[in-house]
Order: structure tokens, then C-alpha cells, then sequence
């Protein structure tokens, strides 16, 4: 039975044809709505489930008790203890993931089309039975706070933590969703069940669903596992007050090799500038080996093997950051053009063969994305909670390639910020120090 689910999993994963998907909006009996490709070429479906709110529903001085509760929903339902419960799944032949992020509680499942009542069944007790058993609690404890020290000792870890305490201060973004070593030290069984009231919520899922189904066997699969949930959760937290000074923060780290988290406030994914913001990024530094950063940073003057930059549209806040690391003798060189190819790009803009090869990039990478039915049904919830059309993936290239030279430049003079810039440099930087 495993040999012929991974089979199945590698024969969904090289089915092409992106342009073909055709979306349909399902609503349960209940009143769940959900998206749903129907395809019913081989017995298999992907399913995803998201619950808006993510580590941000913790409580400050709870950080950490989501990621935990989320590590813990399949160490035990019901009746089973954790290994009775892995057999269970593993006799299924079916796949769950559990995933916690600063806005959202993700389920990934994947299942075979003659397993599926056995795996709803088994899938509903994980989600409405969480047994959160002490022993369970404190061994997932324990994974979670190895982890932590880790982190203690990874420059790329200090940095984002240090970054993100400055720009969003006390909001749930400004420490980290994983939680402190002391905040999950503190936890109890307690926290990690009032987690678990706060997120399941019928008020916050969005659904998508690719695969061997129909509208009527997807809608009543959706009020078996769903239904019964809370009709609210926990209240999300309000927008993060973003607050990114120019300038440099030094996190002094004993390493030969400095790393550095650059950036300033950034869009939201619902500006209407976004694609042309999009553009410029790949274009700036988004765009690997081609994008203008890489060139003047690696290729030219030898500083870095990488540099990258990024959108980061969440939920509550937006900013653009971008990432780079340099010998402790060279960072600040680094820093220096960084800043002036922000500057250039701000009061130069982009040219028009840069635009034209963002685009023929852009809209040719974009179907790679389809490259499985669990990563269309993650594509399709995220659609729907950036409140995207149902038609946006037949429609996503046609908005990239109307984006002109004249939108892109504006924008780049709007958006870019070269003395906004703040760079938090952990290691033993030559030449830099803290200015603010």
C-alpha cells in the first residue's frame, strides 16, 4: 500500500497542464466554502486546510504555545496514544502535516481515493480529539526548545530576531512564533489546550481541495470534519505599527563571517502597485543571478556569494527586506552599494530590456509552480486569503506583462528608501558600528 501511495505522489507531481486548472467554488451543506480542481485521472486528493491567526494568537507572555500545540495535534487523538495513531495513519497510506506560521495553522493531507472515509475519519479525531498527553507535551517541548538553542548560536537566526524586535515592537511579529527558551520552558499542558480553543475556528478556514472528488463528496467531507467547530476563535491582533529607522545595528557575534538583514517598510498585497513593487523587486534583487544586486555585490566587486531581496507582505504588517553576508573586513562595502544601487534604482528607475526580461521570466516560472495537486490546493488557499479572484492563475500573467516602464519607475521612486534602510549586522564588522 506505501509503495503504490508513493507512486501515486511522484505520478501526481509531473502532471503539467497549469492553464487547464479550472476552479470551482464548493459550499457545504453547512455553509463551508471551499475551492476545489476536480480531476479524477488517477484515485488520489490533496486537501488544505488554513485557520487565519497562526502564532500571532498568542498571548505575550505565551509565545510559543501555538507552534507547540501545532507540533502536538498528532501525538495522540481520541483513543490513540502517539504510536498507535502513527500506525493508524501509516496503515492508511496517507499524509498529514501540521504547519504554524505568524498569520496561520495549516493541515496538508493526501490520501488515496478508496482510504478516504478511514482517513477523514481518522483526520476529524486529530482535529476535534487532540489528546495533548503530558508525556507527549514535554518530549515535543524538549524538540522545540533544542531548536531554540540553536537558533542562540545562528547569526541568520539574531539577526531576524533583532530586525524584527525593532520594526514591530510589541506586536506578536516582533518576537519570535517559535517562542523564548523561557516562554516555552513555561508552558503547560493548559496553555497548549487553550491554544488549541483559540485557533480551531470556523470563522477563520479557508479550504482547497485537488483531486479524485466531487462538489457533493467534497461538501459533505467538509461538514464531517468541520462543522462542529467553534463558530469564532481567539480575536487577531490588530496591524503592526511598522518602525524601521535608517541606519545600522550591530549585533556583536564571535564569527569570521558577518551577516546582515537589510531593509524598510514595504507594501501590502492588495496595493495596486504590488506587480509593479513585484517587478522592481526581481528585478532589484529578487531575480538571482540576473537581478542588479548580485551583479554589483558578487559578480563585480566580489563581496558576498549571495545577496537577495524580498517582499514580505503578511497579514498584519508589510515591509521589504532583503539579506546578505560578507567577511567581517568586507560587509561594510557591502552595505555601502547596496545603498547606492537602492538609491539608483530610486532616481534612475529600471530600463526597458530589464522590465522585458523580468516579465519573460516571471510569466514563465509561474507554471513551474503547479507541479503537484497538494502544492495547487497551499496555491488556492492562499488565493483565497489574499481575497485573490477565482480566476487569478489565468489571469496572474496577463497583470504582470500590462505593468509599464512608467508604472515600475514610480513606483521604485515611491517605494525605495535608501536612507530608510536599516541594516542589523550580527558578527564583528569592520568598520560599522550602531547609529541609532
Amino acid at each position: 500500500m506505501k509503495r503504490i501511495f508513493a507512486t501515486l505522489i511522484v505520478f501526481v507531481i509531473a502532471l503539467p497542464a497549469w492553464a487547464e486548472i479550472a476552479i470551482e467554488e464548493v459550499t457545504s451543506p453547512s455553509g463551508i466554502k471551499a475551492w476545489l480542481v476536480e480531476d479524477h485521472s488517477i484515485p488520489f486528493t490533496a486537501l488544505e486546510l488554513r485557520f487565519r491567526g497562526g502564532t500571532s494568537l498568542d498571548d505575550p507572555d505565551k509565545r510559543g504555545a501555538v507552534y507547540l500545540m501545532s507540533g502536538l495535534i498528532e501525538e495522540g487523538a481520541g483513543d490513540m496514544d502517539a504510536r498507535t495513531y502513527a500506525r493508524e495513519l501509516e496503515s492508511l497510506a496517507a499524509s498529514f502535516r501540521y504547519n504554524a506560521t505568524d498569520d496561520t495553522v495549516s493541515i496538508s493531507a493526501q490520501f488515496l481515493t478508496e482510504n478516504r472515509d478511514d482517513v477523514i475519519d481518522l483526520l476529524r479525531t486529530t482535529i476535534h480529539e487532540p489528546r495533548f498527553d503530558q508525556d507527549a507535551v514535554d518530549r515535543v517541548r524538549a524538540q522545540v526548545l533544542s531548536g531554540l538553542m540553536s537558533d542562540q548560536t545562528d547569526p541568520n537566526d539574531i539577526a531576524g530576531r533583532s530586525f524584527a524586535q525593532m520594526a514591530y515592537g510589541d506586536h506578536p511579529y516582533g518576537t519570535e512564533g517559535k517562542g523564548t527558551i523561557e516562554s516555552v520552558t513555561a508552558l503547560t499542558r493548559d496553555d497548549v489546550v487553550t491554544a488549541y480553543q483559540g485557533v480551531f475556528a470556523k470563522d477563520r478556514i479557508f479550504v482547497g481541495a485537488v483531486g479524485d472528488i466531487t462538489p457533493e463528496e467534497l461538501g459533505a467531507l467538509l461538514d464531517k470534519l468541520l462543522a462542529d467547530l467553534p463558530e469564532t476563535g481567539k480575536p487577531i491582533p490588530g496591524r503592526a505599527d511598522v518602525n524601521i529607522p535608517g541606519g545600522v545595528s550591530v549585533v556583536e557575534f564571535d564569527t569570521p563571517q558577518s551577516v546582515a538583514l537589510f531593509g524598510h517598510a514595504g507594501i501590502d498585497r492588495d496595493d495596486p502597485d504590488f506587480f509593479p513593487a513585484y517587478i522592481l523587486n526581481h528585478i532589484l534583487g529578487g531575480g538571482g543571478f540576473e537581478s542588479r544586486l548580485m551583479q554589483e555585490v558578487r559578480e563585480k566587486r566580489g563581496l558576498t556569494y549571495g545577496i537577495a531581496t524580498y517582499l514580505v507582505p503578511k497579514d498584519l504588517a508589510s515591509v521589504y527586506l532583503g539579506s546578505v553576508s560578507s567577511g567581517n573586513d568586507r560587509i561594510a562595502d557591502a552595505v555601502e552599494v547596496i545603498r547606492d544601487e537602492w538609491a539608483r534604482a530610486a532616481t534612475e528607475g529600471v530600463t526597458q530590456k530589464e522590465l522585458d526580461d523580468a516579465k519573460t521570466y516571471l510569466t514563465g516560472a509561474y507554471p513551474l509552480r503547479f507541479d503537484g495537486n497538494g502544492q495547487i490546493a497551499g496555491i488556492m488557499v492562499g488565493m483565497q486569503m489574499e481575497d485573490l479572484p477565482i480566476d487569478y492563475i489565468a489571469t496572474r500573467n496577463d497583470k504582470v506583462n500590462a505593468v509599464t516602464l512608467e508604472e515600475v519607475n514610480r513606483v521604485a521612486a515611491e517605494l525605495l528608501d535608501p536612507d530608510g534602510l536599516h541594516f542589523t549586522v550580527v558578527g564583528k564588522p569592520v568598520g560599522l558600528e550602531t547609529t541609532n
